[in-house]
């Protein structure tokens, strides 16, 4: 599946949890995953984990790719 492919009538986009579109969003900025665990009340491994999420559920592999498709989707 594409990026741009959709699941149904849901979008790959639609699929992220509110929070997974908050650490996308943030991964934008250059700060670190614990200055963003430290914004976000959270420990630097949840900010892991949902940032593993949010690669496989987009189909990406680096921050830069995850930032690039988070500005191509309105994500920011």
């Amino acid at each position: 599946m594409s990026m741009l492919e959709t699941t149904g009538t849901v979008t790959v986009a639609e699929t992220l949890t509110r929070r997974e579109r908050v650490v996308l969003a943030e991964l934008a900025e250059d700060v670190t995953l614990e200055e963003i665990a430290t914004q976000l009340f959270v420990t630097r491994n949840t900010v892991k984990s949902q940032v593993r999420s949010v690669y496989r559920k987009i189909g990406v592999s680096t921050r830069a790719e995850a930032v690039a498709w988070a500005e191509a989707h309105g994500i920011r």
